[in-house]
């Protein structure tokens, strides 16, 4: 884990006026700060970022976002699959030493904490800890992500169900627990997170499942940020395709009918965030 010193400046939104809630002295607070984009963090957030005298984050937190809290040191502690990254057991150690000396600890993680996140794996190691904590939900990029990238997750009358998955286990490998056969059998919607590394095993499964060959699959790319990107392919073709656009993580892979196709159903689509001009 690395330590940035506080900045000395912030352009922080002003919040509007109410009774916010107090990060008290030895409170962890374990919060999400959305997929990327800082126009989709809460207000909570904001007025957690206000308040922390240190900042534990993610790697893929926007650095305008930590930029929004100029009084407060920044610890970066993310974890990215394949890449030197701080051991969660490390992490865990670290929020509990921070509040235990009396400081305002800010956890930020990208998303939501509780999606696909270890969030839980941190609160409970707080509690056993008996360190205070309060929990702030984020938007997560299967739902906020994939609404930039112009990609409905249901649609009445067509789609009436999704099933949110993570692509790998805690040891980097395919996720052994998630039956994907039996997955494949579900209607409508699935959204694999962190699923490109293994796309190839998963959608072969999927198809051993019954999925059709031929079905669409989005892959969507650092949603909600400046570098975000979308394509299109094919269940039996998502393993050559993602390779042969050069995309890397982080990614979402989509599939399922209720897929929109950018650039075809809707070919006014921006990427960042998703709109559609009049006609």
């Amino acid at each position: 884990m690395s330590v940035h010193p506080a900045a000395s400046f912030s352009r922080a939104p002003a919040l509007p006026f109410a009774e916010w809630p107090r990060l008290e002295k030895g409170w962890v607070w374990l919060c999400g700060a959305g997929p990327g984009d800082p126009g989709l963090l809460t207000l909570h957030a904001l007025n957690a970022l206000r308040q922390a005298d240190v900042i534990v984050h993610d790697a893929l937190v926007n650095e305008d976002i930590l930029d929004w809290a100029p009084q407060a040191q920044r610890i970066a502690a993310g974890k990215r699959g394949g890449k030197p990254s701080a051991k969660q057991a490390d992490i865990c150690d670290t929020l509990i030493a921070l509040a235990r000396k009396g400081l305002r600890v800010l956890r930020l993680k990208g998303g939501d904490p509780f999606t696909f996140g270890r969030g839980a794996e941190e609160a409970r190691a707080l509690m056993a800890a008996q360190v205070p904590l309060q929990v702030v939900p984020g938007i997560t990029s299967g739902i906020g992500g994939l609404a930039y990238a112009g990609i409905p997750l249901t649609e009445r009358g067509d789609n009436q169900a999704v099933t949110f998955v993570t692509g790998h286990d805690a040891t980097g490998g395919p996720a052994a627990s998630v039956n994907w056969p039996a997955l494949a059998k579900l209607s409508g919607t699935i959204v694999v997170y962190m699923g490109m590394k293994h796309a190839g095993p998963i959608s072969r499964a999927l198809i051993t499942g019954g999925r059709a060959p031929d079905e669409i699959v989005s892959i969507v790319m650092s949603a909600t940020t400046s570098a975000q990107r979308v394509i299109v392919s094919r269940l039996d073709r998502i393993e050559a395709d993602i390779l042969a656009a050069g995309l890397e993580p982080p990614a979402l892979l989509v599939i399922g009918k209720g897929v929109l196709i950018p650039g075809q159903a809707a070919p006014r689509v921006t990427l960042h965030p998703f709109s559609i001009a009049a006609e």
